[in-house]
């Protein structure tokens, strides 16, 4: 892993009536149409919070309050290392907007494993359905 470039990650689990947001890749995108929970790389100098609530009001115009870290796991891929950081947050915004996702879905724990995910995002599946949220 070491001769391999780390990259940061962070993500949110949004949990609204029982049900968790999960967003779409892009056609284009690393990994195309696979689901994630929303999120995305945290930039030079930004801390997790600042770069997660800077990917979600980019990728769907929606402001969060960040809670707690749920987990972290880094995954090795073949180019490359992602150090995977997922928090729990409150959705503060009224509605979801596509704009730099394909889709999104409002989907029950037990719904995850109908959409495929990145392995990274898998230990984050394997936790809600375990209910460790």
């Amino acid at each position: 892993m070491a001769d391999k470039p780390t990259i940061r990650v962070v993500a949110s689990v949004i949990e609204r009536d029982g049900k968790y947001l999960i967003t779409q890749r892009r056609q284009t995108a690393m990994m195309p149409l696979l689901w994630e929970f929303p999120g995305g790389r945290v930039s030079g100098g930004e801390t997790d919070a600042v770069a997660l609530a800077r990917c979600l009001a980019d990728r769907m115009a929606i402001a969060v309050h960040i809670g707690e870290e749920l987990l972290g796991v880094v995954k090795e891929y073949e180019g490359y290392v992602i150090d995977f950081h997922v928090y729990l947050c409150e959705l503060l915004s009224d509605e979801v907007r596509r704009i730099r996702i394909q889709d999104y879905r409002w989907v029950s724990s037990d719904e995850l494993e109908d959409f495929p995910f990145p392995a990274a995002d898998q230990e984050t599946v394997e936790a809600l359905l375990r209910g460790e949220d």
